[in-house]
């Protein structure tokens, strides 16, 4: 079953008796495991009702036999076992799994792996109850999750602001969305997030990033580029030399790619790259400006001074800032 799937149902109160949340992504686990936890049961309930284990501290013998037990003074008990990856044993739940209680809803949080779907306790959940396997989004997909997710807060973001936060933050589901729900408290008198209300309330400048040095080397502008990496020089921390390099890295891996494309339209585009199809006519042109030849050096100047930034090949400790200069000075010449 999908995500959305699911929570439709767990708000409809249609339960199943045994849930199985596995995958790489925590944050859709988190979220399903949450919503049970909080809504199935009322406060009062909870107190009799309600299990957590950990399965570092706990073993399955034991969660199978506090599922075996009915509920007090409510229709259902809910037992959920965070870190259920860590339980030992845990094909001990097999027998339990292949006949499960309808008055108790298990939920076992799997993160970061899967369990072997060919196992009889696999096959015994999926059989009675819902195995969800969530799963990482690609980069290209952020832009696109937080969309969504502020239109659910009747928010909305421009493309480049998504961007900018995308190339910050990373894949993690869990800090965006964190990061999204300060933006919302703090932007006022807006319902529209822009780079400006980034630049304000986290503290990434909207005109020094890693996305303005990839457009600044795109159109071959050396002044911007300079600008920007002697910023990024005198604000280490901000930004990182190493996730400035595979940052650059992965954006003139998607210009080779470009030229080797039978299909050079904009949506092909968009898909083969994965990027956002906002910003599809700026790959183009930034092809144009570099053969594939010249693209192949570059990945390899960047895998040069990634060795560098930590320390190999170097015979006397060198500024970073001083090694990103020299580093854009050859990319561009």
């Amino acid at each position: 079953m999908e995500f959305a799937d699911i929570l439709q149902n767990l708000k409809k109160q249609i339960y199943h008796p045994i849930y199985l949340l596995q995958g790489e992504e925590p944050y859709f686990i988190d979220q399903l495991s949450n919503y049970i936890e909080k809504n199935v049961l009322t406060d009062a309930e909870k107190g009799f009702n309600q299990t957590v284990f950990y399965g570092k501290d706990s073993d399955a013998l034991t969660i199978a036999e506090s599922s075996l037990r009915f509920p007090m003074m409510a229709n259902k008990q809910v037992i959920v076992v965070k870190e259920a990856q860590s339980l030992s044993k845990i094909d001990t739940l097999t027998s339990y799994a292949e006949k499960p209680l309808a008055s108790t809803i298990l939920v076992l949080n799997y993160k970061y792996k899967n369990l072997d779907s060919r196992t009889k306790l696999v096959k015994a959940i999926k059989k009675n109850g819902v195995v969800y396997t969530s799963k990482k989004l690609y980069e290209n997909k952020i832009p696109n999750w937080i969309d969504a997710y502020l239109k659910n807060h009747n928010y909305s973001i421009t493309p480049q602001a998504a961007m900018l936060l995308t190339s910050y933050l990373g894949t993690d589901l869990s800090k965006i969305a964190n990061e999204l729900d300060k933006l919302v408290i703090a932007v006022k008198g807006s319902t529209k997030i822009t780079p400006e209300h980034i630049e304000k309330n986290i503290g990434l400048s909207k005109d020094f990033n890693v996305l303005e040095l990839q457009n600044a080397l795109g159109e071959k502008d050396i002044l911007k580029a300079n600008k920007i990496i002697q910023y990024f020089g005198a604000n280490p921390t901000l930004n990182p030399v190493q996730k400035t390099i595979a940052g650059l890295y992965f954006y003139f891996s998607k210009l080779f790619t470009y030229h080797f494309l039978n299909d050079k339209s904009e949506r092909n585009v968009a898909a083969e790259l994965r990027v956002h199809p906002f910003f599809v006519r700026e790959y183009v042109a930034a092809a144009k400006k570099y053969s594939p030849t010249k693209l192949y050096e570059i990945m390899g100047i960047l895998r040069e001074y990634d060795m560098k930034s930590k320390g190999f090949n170097v015979s006397t400790m060198v500024e970073t800032g001083d090694l990103q200069k020299e580093m854009i000075y050859k990319i561009l010449h």
